[in-house]
């Protein structure tokens, strides 16, 4: 008999669904992908999203257990124009709807949908730490992350259970923002960007894929899920512990006025906003994280 789950994967090239579908055991999981493409070759694909159409095209042969949706692009990947800002935001919302739709007509539909979100949902953040029970702010990455939130709504009414993943910054060395400054602090260029007061709330990929690992396994019905370390960090912590992992110095400060110039309104979302997020679920769920301290992190992190 076969017992394996059958879970398609959204964004399964990007860093989080590869690591992803690299740790699921072959002997307990069926993986398929969702391919976004519309040439010849993506439309015979089992599970094929054409983005012209806005629509979904699923294996009726297969019955889905469980579908993670982990696509759209880079929010860090280039400066804040209003078409980009348009396309971060519809890309997101226009595939988790046609997702939630066509799994929420399926005569078997999958028992559990995981779907990204961020810790961009609370907005910039002071005082007390956000967790779940927080209101969103207004800033446009709140609205980014509202708004895909919603998206799953057919999905929700067809009674699926549906968890939003809102992530933290995500570390890892192959990508996202530690990839992105491992060189500059290797040169021994890095340093606390701003004031140093922000504060960031973070997790380690292997403890995002450790997280996702046991919502499979458990099902829980939790709502929204903060994806972040019990412990946020200032700017200045980052910079000191990064230093510090990697043997080099890390004073040299970034200013404020300099990421405007350069970044503009992605900079200032992004590097310069107060992030002071916790979660008052994720203990029950996946506690404790292997990574709960950041210079814990960085030292598996960056080990090899």
């Amino acid at each position: 008999m076969n017992l394996r789950q059958n879970v398609l994967i959204t964004g399964a090239s990007g860093l989080v669904g590869s690591a992803l579908v690299e740790a699921l055991d072959p002997e307990k999981y069926s993986v398929f992908s969702l391919t976004r493409k519309t040439d010849t070759e993506s439309r015979s694909k089992r599970f094929n999203y054409c983005p012209h159409s806005k629509t979904i095209t699923l294996d009726p042969t297969v019955n889905l257990d469980v579908v993670v949706n982990l696509a759209g692009p880079s929010i860090a990947e280039k400066r804040w124009t209003t078409e980009r800002k348009q396309l971060i935001k519809e890309s997101r919302v226009d595939l988790t709807v046609a997702l939630a739709s066509a799994i929420a007509k399926l005569e078997s539909p999958p028992k559990l949908f995981l779907s990204a979100s961020a810790v961009g949902f609370y907005g910039a953040t002071s005082g007390t730490p956000c967790n779940e029970e927080s209101q969103s702010g207004t800033d446009f990455l709140s609205e980014v992350a509202v708004a895909w939130e919603c998206a799953t709504k057919e999905a929700e009414d067809a009674g699926i259970n549906t968890i939003h993943l809102r992530f933290g910054v995500i570390l890892s060395k192959k990508g996202g923002v530690l990839g992105k400054l491992l060189l500059p602090f290797r040169l021994g260029l890095g340093g606390p960007i701003g004031s140093g007061d922000q504060m960031l709330s973070w997790i380690s990929l292997p403890d995002v894929v450790s997280v996702i690992k046991k919502l499979l396994h458990e099902n829980p019905t939790c709502g929204p899920l903060n994806l972040v370390s019990p412990n946020p960090i200032s700017s200045t912590t980052f910079a000191s512990k990064l230093g510090s992992a990697l043997r080099r110095p890390s004073f040299l400060p970034l200013p404020a006025f300099v990421v405007k110039i350069l970044l503009g309104e992605m900079g200032e979302a992004l590097l310069l906003a107060d992030s002071n997020v916790v979660s008052s679920k994720l203990g029950p769920i996946a506690s404790p994280l292997s990574h709960q301290k950041i210079d814990h992190a960085f030292d598996a992190l960056l080990r090899n």
